[in-house]
């Protein structure tokens, strides 16, 4: 053989060698990705109410689906419980229509418990049923049907922060919380901050509708840096992170699935809070939600399912509907002043205290007179030195929930 032609075998067999290896190392951290996949994997026992059995959306074929992203308040801070589902969002996903929308449900929403058979704050759906009962429960609220979920605990949000790089965020309030430190203006956070800026809710004017508009703005965040990631050992890194921390019930092909075919889909981002007007029952805080803006928000999610809308409230039928909502055919349902709407690095868009002057968050239905500067002082919520009491026991459904929990 000559020389020349033992120089090209020689690289051919380099070449082979090399993609051999290439290939071998995909297919190991693959293999090791799927198996953190399965280690965070827990299915739900449950049948979607809105949908037949079997109808699940196919993820493989780009259908629009919802998911329920849950925000436990544990795992962190020397909470070790089973936790509250205090922080929930509702995120329905649209590759065609290159939409996406999440929604905030505030956790002290008077609603039907499903499966429980009686009438309580959103929140407590899980500590009586876990997120099986949660989405349910959600379901029937919103009208639509929920097709899977993702639960965190706060040590998992701070890993995940972490493990993408940390969050660029403006942040318009400076707190300390639990001892971390987040000063004012454009940053980027890591884990411990990141987690602190989405807690955060006494030292913002608009409390639990201030709080819940960082959470949107750190999951989308979140979102759009993990979709921006290239190559699985990176996707590993962010499921190593969350191991310990997350819960789902998807699949480690359906996550890939989404990475690959719903991008277009988190091209907008709309975000939606679902908030009502503050009530005292019997000594204990709720929000009442108002027909006008519940069928909004169940009508841009139904849109974005590809659903059929409705001209009127289909919750309305049952025979307590006179208490779970009000009439607020004046109103529209809020849209969000996040870092992502027209204006919000504008300073001049802001009052003295740092609230959004332009903003229809729905906070100016609250009761002005059950409130401080620190948050509601009427006897359903608790003192913001003492947030560990009042709850009663997360999974004890008979312990007396006279007032709203710490939240996440």
């Amino acid at each position: 053989m000559s020389r020349w032609k033992k120089v090209v075998v020689g690289l051919l067999v380099l070449l082979n060698l090399f993609i051999g290896g290439i290939t071998y190392y995909a297919v190991q951290v693959t293999n090791d990705a799927s198996r953190m996949v399965d280690n965070i994997r827990q299915t739900v026992k449950r049948t979607s109410l809105k949908r037949g059995s079997g109808e699940k959306p196919n993820i493989d074929n780009a259908e629009p689906f919802s998911i329920l992203l849950a925000g436990i308040d544990t795992g962190d801070l020397g909470r070790s419980d089973q936790g509250r589902s205090d922080s929930m969002m509702v995120v329905t996903i649209n590759p065609k229509q290159k939409k996406s929308t999440i929604v905030s449900l505030d956790r002290d929403i008077l609603t039907k418990i499903v499966g429980y058979g009686t009438n309580d704050k959103l929140n407590h759906a899980y500590a009586f049923g876990g997120v099986e009962m949660s989405m349910d429960t959600i379901e029937t609220l919103l009208d639509i049907p929920l097709d899977h979920y993702v639960s965190i605990n706060m040590r998992g949000l701070k890993d995940l922060i972490d493990a993408v790089g940390g969050i660029e965020v403006n942040n318009k309030i400076e707190f300390t919380l639990d001892g971390i430190h987040v000063e004012k203006g454009k940053q980027t956070l890591n884990g411990e901050k990141g987690l602190a800026y989405a807690r955060m809710r006494y030292e913002d004017p608009e409390g639990d509708v201030g709080r819940q508009r960082r959470q949107r703005e750190v999951v989308t965040k979140i979102l759009r840096k993990a979709m921006s990631i290239n190559g699985v050992g990176n996707y590993k890194k962010i499921l190593k992170a969350v191991e310990k921390n997350m819960k789902t019930d998807l699949t480690w092909d359906d996550m890939m699935d989404i990475g690959t075919n719903y991008l277009p889909a988190f091209d907008t981002i709309k975000q939606k809070q679902l908030v009502g007007k503050s009530q005292m029952i019997d000594e204990i805080y709720y929000q009442i939600l108002g027909t006008t803006e519940l069928l909004d928000v169940q009508n841009t999610l139904k849109k974005q399912l590809g659903k059929p809308t409705a001209e009127t409230l289909p919750n309305l039928k049952e025979e307590d509907a006179d208490s779970l909502y009000y009439d607020d055919s004046d109103g529209k349902a809020s849209e969000d002043s996040s870092q992502f709407a027209p204006g919000y690095d504008d300073p001049n868009n802001y009052d003295d205290s740092g609230g959004y002057g332009s903003s229809s968050s729905g906070y100016q239905q609250y009761d002005d007179t059950t409130q401080n500067d620190q948050g509601y002082t009427d006897s359903g919520y608790t003192d913001p030195n003492q947030v560990d009491q009042g709850y009663g026991g997360a999974t004890d459904p008979d312990a007396a929930y006279g007032q709203p929990a710490a939240g996440y």
